[in-house]
């Protein structure tokens, strides 16, 4: 499976944790994070379509494969849905933290053994961003 396979769903499962803080989470730090999560991974997501269709490939499916590095388990997403205030602005934090050195991970295997410039250049606009995050999301865990 290609990177640009592999992100594409790890996106959509980012992009539906972050639909969640609006509506269980008070802390406007994290909800100001949530959204910023958002609007990057959305449109990546369809620059990973567009990659794919000038590759000839068709759009990837936004089903989780449970082996990529930094997914959420079902039981792990029911438990962040359920779960609000406080106790789910530390429980989306952390696990959003393990979901971005996953796709840190993928990214710079991208890096290091991909061919296609703009898939390169992609993984680099990710790892950038998401370490970023992760740092303000550590920050954030260091405060509450």
């Amino acid at each position: 499976m290609t990177f640009l396979d592999m992100m594409y769903p790890h996106h959509a499962q980012a992009v539906e944790m972050a639909k969640l803080v609006p509506t269980r989470s008070q802390n406007q730090q994290l909800i100001t994070l949530a959204k910023a999560v958002e609007q990057a991974q959305s449109p990546e997501m369809q620059q990973i379509t567009t990659l794919l269709g000038s590759f000839g490939k068709p759009a990837p499916a936004a089903e989780m494969n449970h082996d990529m590095p930094g997914i959420m388990t079902k039981d792990q997403m029911a438990k962040l849905e359920a779960a609000s205030g406080a106790e789910f602005d530390k429980m989306w934090m952390q696990m959003m933290i393990e979901h971005h050195k996953g796709a840190i991970d993928m990214a710079n295997t991208e890096l290091a053994q991909g061919a296609n410039a703009d898939s390169k250049a992609l993984a680099q606009s990710i790892v950038t961003a998401q370490q970023k995050e992760i740092d303000q999301m550590n920050g954030m865990l260091g405060q509450s």
